[in-house]
């Protein structure tokens, strides 16, 4: 070993301070504060600065005991490890004494050890922190020189986004935007050039990892055993109704492990339906609402999530249209409109994203048209390529149902698209022909799709005898539009074209075929308790539809009054019986007393109408009639119905479903009159 003087020691150690400039200044910072540590070099950095390179040998170690050692006598030890045979003998302590070069060498070990399980945990803190999106946290990774950051500086670093993503996420773009580059065409996507905006970030600061939620059966919120009953009811029924939303999932594991929110979508929507299980609606609800607001700011979002959110959207009266808007855009921000073009039979991954783009689709229409909304998914080439979908070698009539509802509603949207959303104005006389047009498209559906599907084993024959109801329902929404711009009779009695009267008159048709149908099927009223919340409104619109007709345009369309108000009754009544079996918080159980206010309303107008009649002198007769319609229509007038916009397009401007506009049921159609 080469000597070494006091001063040689000195200049090398003040090199060595001298070459990590960073640990003199720590006292300097005002936001870091020096970990402490009892040894301000390493045994290596002493061997360096000394010339030996080799840790010292140990020669001789110690292994007899301090009482053996005392006495000069041989120490036995069984295994190596005290105590020794003559110190239990006699009952003596027995501690071996280690020697300064054996503590070292422990004290080595033990470093090492610990020094490796740092960098595990490090490189664990840091996959974690790119995982959660928490760029703060990467501050405590990457500081080498074994600060300790306090709380105000990770706050500070917190409302710094910036600088943040710049230092982590800024390389890993540049690669992204250059990987693009030989991907990207003239004729490509403007956006495509910008990975980051197109794709999101992985370290994007509203980005949340939903992975990591645990769902409400973790959470304590519903048992193992509710929720499995839960799951059962919606894979064996409620999925059913609506073309089975996720066919990938076959077990409550499979979805637990693919979605908390989906988990949670499930379970409320069950709870909504099941008779013994209907107190777990509430817990279950504001699961779900919570789970969705971080969803919402979430780029991880999965296929999984966005089925969640129409199986919500289906169901979930007050939050549909909301969980629509979200469905609608992660399902662009996916990009799975674009799913059609690359289904292949080897792989079924294409296959289920388009198929998810056609449930959104419908989901968005079932909310959008219904209520005078513009549709969020448009006309798009998916749309007419519905073929794509049906060609797939595993294709199921669950399949043919969901492309039947896309034509449907696409036949829909080009209704709305051309006669738009003014009720108070007349259709253009040179668009009567193209409302024909409709009607014919409506009819080839019907025709084409009556026939095409078999008796379900878990929902019977709705299949089948919903094409017709679905056919009625837009058909409804269609011929209204004939009543556009008609005024009230007997008012202002104002005859309609030829051509606009039996527009007219198909509406009432379909109007009573469904209150028909409601009223007579019972394997219909059975399906009550299940089908999506479009069926629900569709037919509450039709008896209102029927009582507007009935009572204010009997004038202009020639109706059988006395009949088609004891349909609206009768209509009522079976609503209010199924109901009975239904939750409070079911639309079909408010639908029917709603209509039966409605009733009692027209009928307390009348008698008060007939008994002033009769008591006014020498008037009766004309006069009679004259004023029971005068007294309907002021009746009317004052309580608005459904806003007044009912008779021009279906629920146009008025949302059944929308909290603020009836926030405990329908008040708003009695618009806060007394019983």
């Amino acid at each position: 070993m080469s000597k070494h003087s006091f001063h040689d020691t000195h200049a090398e150690m003040a090199n060595y301070s001298a070459s990590r400039p960073q640990e003199a200044n720590l006292s300097h910072s005002p936001t870091r504060i020096s970990a402490p540590s009892p040894v301000a070099v390493g045994a290596e950095t002493f061997r360096r600065i000394f010339g030996d390179s080799k840790p010292p040998d140990i020669s001789r170690k110690i292994s007899a005991c301090a009482a053996c050692r005392k006495q000069k006598i041989k120490c036995h030890m069984r295994n190596s490890e005290p105590p020794c045979i003559r110190c239990k003998k006699r009952g003596l302590p027995c501690t071996v004494n280690r020697s300064l070069q054996m503590l070292l060498e422990s004290d080595e070990v033990w470093k090492d050890q610990l020094g490796r399980k740092m960098q595990r945990m490090e490189a664990a803190m840091k996959m974690l922190a790119e995982k959660l999106a928490m760029p703060e946290l990467l501050l405590f990774v990457e500081d080498e020189n074994g600060d300790i950051i306090d709380q105000e500086t990770a706050g500070d670093c917190r409302g710094v986004d910036a600088s943040i993503n710049s230092v982590n996420i800024g390389n890993e773009s540049k690669n992204r935007l250059a990987a693009k580059f030989p991907d990207i065409t003239p004729a490509s996507v403007p956006a495509s050039c910008l990975p980051e905006i197109t794709e999101k970030s992985s370290a994007g600061i509203l980005a949340a990892d939903t992975g990591t939620e645990m769902d409400l059966v973790t959470r304590g919120i519903v048992s193992i055993r509710e929720a499995e009953d839960l799951f059962n009811m919606y894979h064996d029924q409620l999925d059913h109704y609506v073309y089975r939303i996720f066919p990938n999932h076959s077990t409550l594991a499979s979805v637990r492990k693919g979605s908390p929110l989906l988990t949670a979508a499930i379970c409320t929507v069950s709870s909504l339906h099941h008779r013994s299980l209907r107190p777990l609606f509430d817990c279950c609800y504001k699961e779900f609402v919570r789970l969705c607001a971080i969803n919402a700011f979430s780029s991880r979002n999965t296929l999984d999530d966005i089925r969640a959110l129409c199986i919500g959207a289906f169901w979930l009266d007050e939050i549909s249209w909301i969980l629509v808007g979200i469905a609608v855009r992660i399902a662009a921000e996916k990009q799975l409109h674009r799913a059609f073009m690359r289904i292949t039979d080897d792989d079924p991954t294409y296959y289920l994203q388009a198929r998810l783009y056609y449930l959104v689709y419908v989901c968005d229409h079932h909310f959008s048209i219904p209520y005078g909304r513009t549709p969020m998914t448009g006309e798009y080439e998916a749309i007419h390529a519905t073929s794509s979908l049906l060609g797939f070698a595993d294709a199921t009539e669950d399949d043919a149902r969901l492309i039947s509802q896309v034509d449907l509603w696409s036949t829909a949207s080009q209704i709305f698209s051309t006669f738009g959303t003014n009720i108070s104005l007349p259709i253009p006389t040179n668009t009567i022909s193209q409302l024909r047009r409709f009607n014919i498209s409506l009819d080839t559906w019907r025709a084409d799709w009556n026939e095409r599907f078999v008796h379900n084993n878990h929902v019977g024959n709705y299949p089948r005898k919903g094409v017709g109801l679905h056919y009625h329902f837009l058909k409804l929404y269609l011929c209204s539009h004939a009543f556009r711009g008609v005024l009230k009779a007997p008012n202002a009695l104002q005859a309609l074209s030829p051509e606009l009267r039996e527009i007219a008159e198909m509406a009432v048709a379909s109007a009573t075929y469904i209150l028909r149908t409601v009223n007579a099927d019972v394997e219909w009223q059975g399906y009550l308790n299940g089908l999506p919340l479009y069926f629900d409104t569709m037919i509450a619109f039709a008896a209102v539809f029927l009582i507007k007709t009935a009572t204010e345009y009997n004038g202009t369309v020639k109706v059988d009054t006395v009949g088609l108000l004891a349909l609206v009754e009768e209509n009522m009544l079976v609503l209010q019986e199924v109901g009975r079996g239904m939750s409070a918080n079911h639309l079909i159980s408010r639908i029917g007393g709603a209509i039966k206010v409605l009733l009692e309303r027209r009928k307390t107008a009348r008698e008060i109408s007939l008994d002033e009649d009769r008591a006014s002198d020498g008037e009766a007769g004309d006069t009679a009639v004259q004023t029971l319609y005068t007294q309907d229509y002021a009746m009317a007038d004052e309580f608005d119905w459904v806003n007044g916009t009912f008779a021009g397009s279906a629920l146009q401007g008025y949302d059944l479903l929308s909290p603020h506009n009836m926030p405990s049921g329908f008040e708003d159609w009695t618009f806060g009159v007394e019983d």
